[in-house]
């Protein structure tokens, strides 16, 4: 099985490990490529590191060259800052930690790298880095001496680079500098409308603060680059001196080991890959491209005949090959399938639809069991997230279990339990809550329908929370996030404003539903005549009855506790441990023994609830699309800006 990963990389197997092999034409590379190639696969012979790619293999054909690398199945930074836009300052961190390992390897063995940028980081298993692409990297080169090449991406490039006076290794880390506020801002300090202007800003170092960074981030980001920053007028200035040129003098990496930012770094533990990643892609089939641009993966790669190349290029290229030393303690590889899901299932009836996925029933051809299969539209939205919660968290008895995970490049295919008990109207669904929300996990559509029994017994336990399609991982220690996504009735006013919002939105869910448990009718919609308009603005103000009708026979405890789910303010919002330990949970043996009234018309109140979807699903959820059209990516011209040497 082959899948295209990127222009001319490919995914392959052998003897059950995948590699992602890198394929060149001898014919089509210039002379000054075919140094170049050569000299990469002279550093990675040479390089031994946790942080940077391994090379397994290397071998030619008269016509190709071929090198065997690690498959970093992370995808690359790149990929990850385009969704994200930009990254908390822990995560920043932890990237940057390794990364400065990295690059400190290289130097102690005279390589400069000359080519830092997020595409050149990749992020394996575990969510550590992985530093690849040495085709302009420079060897052997000790401090006291220059290189004089104008290589690299323009945006990263030194003063001394741009200005071709000569570098050292002085340059990876002003690209380190770069690349850390990139991270940090989500944009390019240098970025002028073209190649000129940014070479200028670079060498005047005129900077752009776009964005208002913490101290620290600042003080690191001078020394990496390694002298005052001028602002551009009418933006936040940066009040801060000269520190060092990081990394360059003699105490070499120890110095930006010793900055304030990294404080709370343990160097030791870091280098054996003993500190937790911030982001572990999902840990689902081996052969997962989740994170990699479908741009590529839906073509099918080629693998044409090369065209034979000059003598002088045979010469260059002898003593290519070269096969890595195996480690006698490498882990055992997963077993994967290259199914597709056509040929495990029979597809049955729908169960559900969705506006970017439909839920259908499957029968497994082998076992007869029963599964249910949703099917989500990839060019609707990207199911990434959604698997990864599900892979993680799945284990608990009352979230959810994802069995299986297929892609046939429109669609992915998630095999999951069979709910068949129907829809389940607090003590389980909030305590399951709390442990999505301790686990970092907002899940950010609950409703009824995304709440489900297992079977028809209706015991709490038989209870799954379903559909993470909205959820998300928190990262920021704020745990903020600023995706508006909802459903329905069930969501809090802070989302509708668009403003930052954590774990209390779920919260609120569990507020209305409560709500509407207790009396037969939802908070914010009276009926399926209500407009959308006047359902939002309902929603926005956040103001609600808790008196007359059926409320008269509410105990004051229940109202208590919803008053507090429903709070408009999230900050004064009870949190899930909160409300399992509120009155009415913990002394629940304790409560009046009265029958609630019963609604006469439950159709009025799935009406309302309709009406209420109706309101909100007007408001459609963004379409992701590949990472070359997003901002970013539009921005620094991902398609143009490549590596340059002239």
């Amino acid at each position: 099985m082959k899948i295209l990963l990127y222009e001319n990389i490919i995914m392959i197997t052998h003897a059950g490990q995948l590699y992602a092999m890198k394929v060149l034409k001898k014919a089509t590379l210039k002379v000054r490529d075919r140094v170049r190639t050569k000299m990469e696969r002279d550093i990675l012979v040479e390089v031994n590191h946790p942080f940077i790619v391994k090379l397994h293999y290397a071998f030619q054909t008269e016509g190709k060259l071929y090198l065997i690398l690690d498959f970093l199945r992370g995808g690359d930074l790149f990929t990850r800052l385009s969704k994200e836009v930009m990254f908390t300052e822990e995560d920043v961190k932890f990237y940057l930690a390794e990364l400065a390992l990295a690059l400190d390897h290289l130097h102690g063995l005279g390589i400069i790298y000359r080519d830092l940028k997020p595409e050149n980081i990749l992020l394996d298993e575990e969510g550590h880095i992985k530093l690849t692409d040495f085709g302009l990297s420079k060897e052997s080169i000790d401090h006291e001496n220059k290189a004089y090449s104008f290589c690299g991406t323009v945006e990263y490039m030194a003063p001394e680079v741009v200005n071709r006076r000569g570098h050292t290794h002085s340059a990876d880390w002003w690209s380190y500098g770069v690349l850390m506020f990139e991270m940090l801002t989500g944009t390019l300090p240098f970025q002028g409308k073209d190649r000129k202007e940014t070479m200028t800003m670079i060498l005047k170092l005129k900077i752009c603060l776009m964005y208002i960074l913490a101290i620290v981030g600042h003080m690191c980001i001078n020394v990496c680059v390694g002298r005052p920053l001028l602002v551009a007028p009418g933006l936040a200035p940066v009040h801060l001196s000269l520190l060092c040129v990081a990394g360059a003098g003699p105490d070499g990496v120890e110095e930006i080991k010793r900055h304030q930012f990294f404080s709370t770094i343990d160097w030791n533990k870091l280098f054996r890959r003993e500190l937790h990643p911030p982001f572990k892609p999902a840990a689902g089939r081996p052969d997962d491209t989740f994170y990699f641009d479908p741009e590529f993966t839906a073509k099918t790669p080629r693998d044409s005949p090369g065209v034979p190349p000059s003598a002088n290029a045979h010469q260059l290229f002898r003593g290519f090959s070269f096969v890595a030393i195996t480690e006698e303690d490498t882990e055992p590889q997963l077993h994967r399938s290259t199914s597709h899901f056509s040929d495990m299932y029979e597809i049955k009836e729908d169960i559900g639809v969705g506006s970017y996925s439909v839920c259908k029933r499957a029968v497994h051809k082998g076992t007869a069991m029963e599964y249910a299969v949703k099917i989500i539209n990839k060019s609707k939205r990207d199911p990434s997230e959604e698997v990864e919660i599900l892979l993680r968290y799945g284990q608990h008895p009352n979230i959810i279990t994802l069995k299986d995970v297929y892609d046939d490049g429109r669609s992915v295919f998630l095999v999951t339990e069979l709910m068949k008990g129907g829809d389940a109207v607090l003590y389980t669904i909030t305590r399951t809550v709390e442990y999505l929300h301790m686990q970092g996990v907002v899940h950010r559509d609950l409703k009824p329908s995304n709440i489900l029994y297992m079977d028809e017994s209706g015991n709490a336990e038989s209870i799954r929370i379903c559909d993470f399609g909205f959820a998300k991982q928190l990262r920021a220690e704020n745990g903020l996030l600023m995706t508006p996504c909802y459903t329905a009735n069930f969501v809090a006013p802070e989302v509708l404003k668009k403003q930052g919002y954590d774990a209390a939105c779920d919260i609120w869910s569990l507020g209305v539903l409560l709500y509407t448990m207790l009396t037969g009718f939802t908070p914010f919609a009276n009926g399926p005549e209500d407009t959308p308009e006047e359902i939002l603005a309902r929603i926005g103000s956040g103001k609600f009855s808790l008196s007359g009708g059926y409320w008269n026979s509410v105990s004051a405890e229940a109202k208590d506790l919803v008053s507090k789910m429903l709070h408009v303010d999230p900050h004064q919002r009870l949190t899930a441990e909160q409300v399992l330990r509120h009155h009415w949970i913990t002394h629940r043996d304790q409560l009046p023994k009265y029958t609630l009234n019963r609604q006469d018309a439950p159709h009025l109140v799935k009406g309302a609830m309709a009406a209420t979807y109706s309101a909100l699903n007007r408001n459609v959820p963004a379409v992701l699309e590949p990472v070359g059209r997003s901002t970013l990516a539009q921005r620094r011209g991902v398609k143009k800006i490549t590596s340059t040497a002239l």
